[in-house]
């Protein structure tokens, strides 16, 4: 059986299931932000005892700041480790003293400045049950050494997920399933440069750009990080998330819409991997007539996709790759000048690979998406490559699909091959096309168009056998409907009705 990229799940789940118990009657949207600063300060505090036990074995000063500083770990005053937060965990103050612990990192670390919540003393929080999340916390030491034991980090991208599948369509504005992120990563394979996510939501991308590396025995540090994200508490959760993780970003001083105000306008960056929220309505346009990122057309004021893909093509480095997800609409749309659009940035030679990819991947829609693959630097000049992943991934819920390990390899290894000119045409599958043959379908990239279907396994049935039995199969069926006919007339004339 194919593995499943879905973590093995222990302490994650322990204490999802234990703090959905503390949800009560709080909106999951504001919940959310209960648990994953409750996560994040715990981390904060294991990091810290960490490095102070570590100061008293060698005899420093354990309270000296700057000790912690030059290593990237923050600073927790006294009131706010969490040995206080433990002693109390069954006071009725419990809120009050994790919304001062918070307050008090805050004011000793500047970069998380407005960014923790301070929700935990509010009425809606069960203080019994906090405290019994609280006790389970205690009990785990969270904070290893390595990402393979990195408990506390896969318990934040669980919570996440979890989140998501229960916000559903609100849950777009923060998280790409893990396998679609990894799908992007695997293909783009940064290893060192300026990785740009203009719509970062929690900050996922970044996550498994350093997870990537790191299992590929590079290093992170080679990696300079850009972001941008409109939503206030979004913007606060990627900050929160990356922290976790160890990876120093530059996502702005404050949330910031992308279009209307580019807080990194002179970026060029050599990876940009993105999810922008699909088919935006109302994004601006018209306030962006003449602006210079739309080198191949305004996009309309419709719909944003083009104006997404455009903006990221704008930010690239002369050898820039772009991994992106958008709806399948943008592969074949010829309105409002979409058409026109796609038209000019194939013929600019930047479209390196199209990837139609299943249903139910995602917990926020569910249209049919696909990833596009732009490079500035194409290593096979005037081919695209098209991948038909429809058929791919396995049912994880009712309601949702993932692709496996083994589903991203084979994306990935069909690009690699492609890359290297040793690709075959796989019908059905996979299909390398130049730039006459996409002419000949006017512009319209669904990968369906180009690879085709996949011929049936012969089963090793003569074909006369086959219609000998099928014809006989189809006269039954036609006597069974004559009878049924029959029944149905007498039974209209028994009630007085003929025809």
């Amino acid at each position: 059986m194919a593995k499943e990229n879905t973590s093995e799940i222990g302490f994650e789940k322990q204490i999802w299931d234990a703090a959905d118990e503390l949800r009560g009657s709080m909106d999951a949207s504001e919940y959310k932000h209960v648990v994953l600063g409750l996560i994040f300060l715990k981390y904060l505090s294991d990091k810290f005892e960490e490095k102070y036990n570590e100061l008293i074995e060698e005899g420093d000063d354990e309270e000296d700041r700057d000790e912690y500083i030059a290593e990237n770990i923050f600073f927790v005053p006294p009131e706010a480790r969490w040995n206080v937060i433990a002693d109390n965990a069954h006071s009725s103050e419990n809120g009050k003293i994790i919304d001062n612990a918070m307050k008090l990192i805050e004011d000793e670390n500047d970069s998380l400045k407005g960014i923790l919540p301070k929700t935990f003393a509010r009425d809606e929080l069960d203080k019994k049950k906090l405290g019994e999340v609280i006790d389970i916390f205690t009990n785990v030491q969270m904070s290893k050494k390595g990402d393979k034991t990195d408990i506390l980090g896969r318990t934040y991208e669980y919570c996440l997920s979890m989140f998501a599948e229960t916000e559903g369509k609100k849950a777009g504005e923060f998280y790409t399933p893990a396998c679609v992120v990894k799908t992007l990563v695997a293909v783009l394979k940064p290893y060192d440069g300026r990785v740009y996510d203009p719509c970062c939501g929690s900050g996922g991308m970044f996550v498994q750009s350093k997870n990537f590396i790191e299992n590929h025995s590079g290093n992170i540090n080679n990696l300079s990080v850009y972001g941008q994200e409109s939503n206030p508490t979004t913007w606060k959760m990627a900050k929160m998330n990356l922290a976790i993780r160890g990876i120093e970003a530059d996502l702005g001083e404050h949330q910031e819409d992308t279009f209307l105000n580019d807080l990194h306008k002179t970026l060029k960056a050599d990876f940009v991997m993105a999810n922008p929220p699909f088919n935006l309505k109302k994004w601006g346009q018209e306030q962006l007539q003449d602006d210079l990122r739309w080198k191949y057309g305004i996009p309309p004021k419709g719909n944003a996709n083009f104006a997404w893909m455009q903006h990221m093509i704008h930010h690239l480095s002369p050898k820039g790759k772009i991994g992106l997800v958008l709806a399948n609409g943008s592969l074949s749309s010829t309105t409002s000048g979409e058409g026109k659009i796609r038209q000019a940035i194939v013929e600019d030679d930047l479209v390196e690979c199209i990837v139609a990819l299943p249903t139910q991947l995602f917990y926020t829609t569910g249209i049919p998406v696909c990833l596009w693959f732009l490079n500035r630097d194409k290593k096979q000049k005037g081919k695209t490559l098209f991948i038909d992943a429809r058929e791919m991934g396995t049912m994880v819920s009712r309601k949702l699909r993932e692709l496996t390990d083994e589903d991203i390899d084979l994306i990935v290894d069909t690009f690699t091959k492609f890359e290297e000119g040793s690709l075959e045409d796989e019908k059905g599958f996979c299909k390398v096309s130049d730039l006459e043959e996409i002419k000949k379908h006017d512009f319209i990239l669904t990968p369906g168009r180009y690879v085709g279907f996949k011929p049936e396994e012969d089963d090793g049935i003569p074909f006369e056998e086959k219609m000998k039995t099928l014809t006989a199969e189809l006269g039954e069926l036609f006597k069974e409907s004559n009878e049924l006919e029959d029944k149905i007339r007498q039974s209209l004339k028994e009630i007085g009705f003929e025809f």
